[in-house]
């Protein structure tokens, strides 16, 4: 799915990555940790195809339509309702039972009763929530995770370690997490950036 050679990123005279090798297979789970500025999230902007590296080869074998991504930010659209967020992505994905599948997604991470009510109005928790929902609506074969911890309570929490333990052995991961130990039982490789 992603290999990496000598991958750099530099943001004018500032280097971000430097020296990154990596592969990870169609079933791996990689852990990314690192201090803040280590270049976690640039590394993960690098494999979603949303930054070009600088130096280095790296090939993404897998198309931009089969990347879940959840960022910093939940990239939904907040004047809009949890339901209609997830038809318009559910459209764009060409899913063809989506509502079955956004109602299902809905429930599971517990937005249900929220479903109508604009996400502006939405908690940190309830937008982190429905970030996942987005991610993992059109079933990716690459899920590429930016502290997906953030801002969940801990019901949110189980939900979300339920989630990648039924993902895990049909998905490639990418998770930058301060929390590397939360995770270490589905990781098969480890990223420590300095």
């Amino acid at each position: 799915m992603i290999r990496a050679r000598a991958l750099e990123k530099r943001y004018g005279d500032k280097r971000i990555l430097r020296g990154i090798e990596l592969d990870v297979g169609a079933d791996d789970f990689l852990l990314v940790t690192g201090p803040n500025g280590s270049g976690k999230t640039t590394l993960l902007r690098l494999c979603a195809g949303l930054a070009a590296p600088t130096r280095g080869d790296f090939e993404l074998g897998v198309s931009r339509g089969r990347i879940g991504y959840v960022a910093h930010e939940p990239l939904v659209y907040r004047e809009l309702t949890a339901l209609e967020n997830l038809d318009l992505y559910g459209r764009l994905y060409r899913i063809s039972e989506r509502r079955e599948r956004i109602g299902m997604l809905l429930e599971r991470f517990g937005l249900w009763d929220a479903r109508h009510e604009r996400v502006a109005s939405y908690s940190r928790g309830m937008l982190q929530r429905l970030a996942l929902c987005r991610a993992f609506l059109h079933e990716p074969d690459l899920l590429l995770l930016d502290e997906p911890y953030s801002g969940l309570d801990g019901e949110g929490a189980l939900v979300l370690d339920r989630e990648l333990t039924e993902r895990a052995p049909r998905t490639a991961f990418v998770v930058a997490t301060h929390e590397p130990e939360r995770l270490r039982r589905h990781a098969t490789d480890l990223l420590a950036l300095a």
